[in-house]
C-alpha cells in the first residue's frame, strides 16, 4: 500500500476519532452527574486501579515488544492495553454513578500534590483518547511511519494516566 493510501485510509476514520474523542468525555461527565440507587456486588476501586496497573504493565511490555521487532505480540498487547482502558472506564463510571465521591484527607503538600496528581491524570485522560484512538489507526490502516511518529507521544501519556491512576487510588484509599 502506498502513502496516498494510507492517509486515505487514515482520513476515513478522522470523523470517528473526532466524535469519540470528544464524546466519551462529555458522557462521562454527564454520567457523573446521573445518581443510581444500587449497590455494586464489589468495591470497584481498588479492582479498577488494578486495571490501571495491568494498563500500565501490559504498554511497558508492548514498548518492550516492539523495540525487540515482536510486531504480532505488540499489536496483541496494544489491543489488550485498548481493551484494559474501556474496562477501566466502564468500572469508573459505574462506581461513581452508584456511590459519592470520596473527600481527600490529607493536609499540606500532600494534599497540594494529591490535586496535581490528580487533576493532571484527569486532563491526560481526555488529551489521550484522540492521541489512542489516532495510533490506532495509523497502525490498522499499515501507516507505520506515521504510527511511529504520534506513539511517542501516545506511550507516554497513556503510561501517565494508568499510573497516575494507581497514584490517585493509593493516596485516596486511606479516606474511603
Amino acid at each position: 500500500m502506498n502513502k496516498d493510501n494510507n492517509t486515505l485510509d487514515d482520513k476515513k476514520y478522522n470523523k470517528l476519532i473526532v466524535i469519540l474523542s470528544v464524546a466519551i468525555p462529555v458522557v462521562v461527565a454527564i454520567l457523573f452527574g446521573v445518581k443510581i440507587d444500587a449497590e455494586l456486588p464489589v468495591f470497584l476501586p481498588p479492582i479498577y486501579a488494578s486495571v490501571n496497573a495491568l494498563t500500565a504493565f501490559v504498554l511497558v511490555l508492548a514498548f518492550i515488544a516492539i523495540q525487540n521487532k515482536k510486531v504480532k505480540l505488540h499489536e496483541k498487547l496494544m489491543k489488550f492495553a485498548i481493551g484494559l482502558s474501556v474496562l477501566f472506564l466502564v468500572m469508573y463510571v459505574a462506581y461513581h454513578m452508584t456511590s459519592d465521591s470520596t473527600k481527600y484527607g490529607g493536609e499540606g503538600f500532600i494534599r497540594v500534590l494529591y490535586y496535581f496528581i490528580l487533576i493532571t491524570h484527569i486532563l491526560m485522560s481526555i488529551v489521550v483518547i484522540p492521541f489512542v484512538l489516532i495510533t490506532y489507526v495509523r497502525a490498522i490502516t499499515n501507516n507505520i511511519e506515521k504510527h511511529r511518529k504520534i506513539a511517542k507521544i501516545t506511550f507516554p501519556l497513556w503510561l501517565y494516566v494508568a499510573v497516575s491512576g494507581v497514584v490517585v487510588f493509593i493516596m485516596i484509599s486511606p479516606y474511603y
